[in-house]
């Protein structure tokens, strides 16, 4: 198994898919690391020589932002915004969409599972 950026990718998928492991790697940069060092995105991770690894890890390095400082970068933008108090910031504290989606209905995955509100509930029988 080849380790990119403290990451091990798999050695059964190609190295476009395999990159996409990688936190801030997608398909689209994945395929133009692998035009830079003239590597073909189609063959299996398994294949891959040591100088093809390494020639792929030096211009991620290089010239790409990936893992934890990606990571550490993103959450310092959201304290800010949670700090200033911006509307996103705001949204951000409250757990809620901040992109302008609707809330009234949808949005379950940012807002949780439904809680139902209310005396809908029947009531047991009670003892006399």
């Amino acid at each position: 198994m080849a380790r990119i950026s403290g990451v091990t990718i798999p050695n059964e998928k190609q190295v476009w898919v395999a990159l996409t492991y990688v936190y801030g790697i997608g398909p689209k940069t994945s395929y133009t690391i692998l035009d830079k060092v003239k590597v073909d995105p189609t063959i299996r991770v398994k294949d891959l020589t040591d100088s093809e690894v390494t020639k792929i890890q030096d211009e991620i390095n290089e010239n790409y932002m990936v893992e934890g400082e990606l990571q550490r970068i993103i959450t310092g933008n959201i304290k800010r915004l949670q700090e200033i108090n911006s509307y996103r910031g705001l949204r951000h504290k409250a757990h809620l969409p901040s992109r302008g989606q609707r809330t009234k209905t949808n949005a379950r995955t940012r807002r949780g599972r439904k809680v139902t509100v209310g005396g809908t509930a029947k009531k047991g029988a009670a003892k006399t």
